[in-house]
């Protein structure tokens, strides 16, 4: 009589935990996947508008990820020094004028650089600040020059590097 209570507890608990499990499936069926929230410009606070001021004409067209990478980035700017928050400014206005392959185009380049490894990642960031500490007027000369022409005239004058991610903003979401 004993070891009749004990087969009909084990098949008590093996009926109510495959109920269970079946419910838990069932539900997962019906489950909507979770949607980041992507507010419009207007419901966004004060602040984030005023750090995010130079996106607003292109706010409404991101996807809802970009967006939370941007609120992201206006949550992290109050803590940023004065410099930082410059130039994050100065990079979102140039982010905002470059054309969406443009910006597919600066978001491979992010990726490729960030897997080099540290000593090429050196390398590319020195020949970038000697690019940038040359006159305006040089630079718009290598600018117009096609870049394999630009590396066949490796003369031992100064070729343009291909622009890393901070010619876009290195802070932007990508």
């Amino acid at each position: 009589m004993a070891e009749a209570r004990i087969r009909r507890r084990r098949l008590i608990r093996t009926a109510a935990l495959s109920l269970a499990l079946a419910a838990l499936a069932a539900g997962g069926a019906f489950a909507q996947p979770v949607a980041l929230r992507s507010p419009a410009w207007s419901e966004l606070p004060a602040g984030e508008r005023e750090i995010l001021a130079p996106i607003a004409p292109e706010w409404d067209k991101l996807d809802a990820q970009r967006k939370q990478k941007w609120r992201g980035l206006a949550q992290r700017y109050p803590t940023m020094t004065p410099d930082a928050q410059q130039r994050v400014q100065q990079q979102m206005g140039a982010w905002v004028q470059l054309s969406p392959q443009q910006r597919a185009i600066a978001r491979e380049q992010y990726k490729t650089l960030k897997q080099l490894p540290p000593e090429q990642k050196q390398d590319v960031r020195q020949k970038w600040e000697k690019y940038q500490s040359l006159p305006p007027e040089t630079r718009q000369e290598l600018a117009a020059t096609p870049p394999a022409a630009a590396s066949a005239a490796k003369t031992g004058t100064l070729t343009r590097p291909s622009p890393p991610p901070s010619a876009a903003p290195a802070t932007t979401p990508r």
